[in-house]
């Protein structure tokens, strides 16, 4: 059985995440947890991704394909 704990986190400048101290007595000590990391993303990044993955689809597209276009 796996538990779930959400809470706000920063990054600290030697690159650790700050992790509430009401939940250190949730964890065994020396034991591996697993860790699901959510980043909210501006409007210019989402931008960018779609974008890029526009740009990886129809680079993949040739001209032969066109074919699949006039099929009904």
């Amino acid at each position: 059985m796996m538990n779930a704990y959400e809470f706000q986190a920063a990054v600290t400048p030697d690159h650790k995440l700050s992790i509430p101290d009401a939940l250190f007595g949730k964890f065994e000590a020396h034991k591996t947890i697993r860790v699901i990391v959510l980043i909210d993303e501006s409007a210019d990044e989402e931008q960018a991704w779609a974008h890029l993955t526009a740009e990886q689809f129809f680079a993949g597209y040739d001209d032969s394909d066109a074919v699949y276009d006039q099929l009904e």
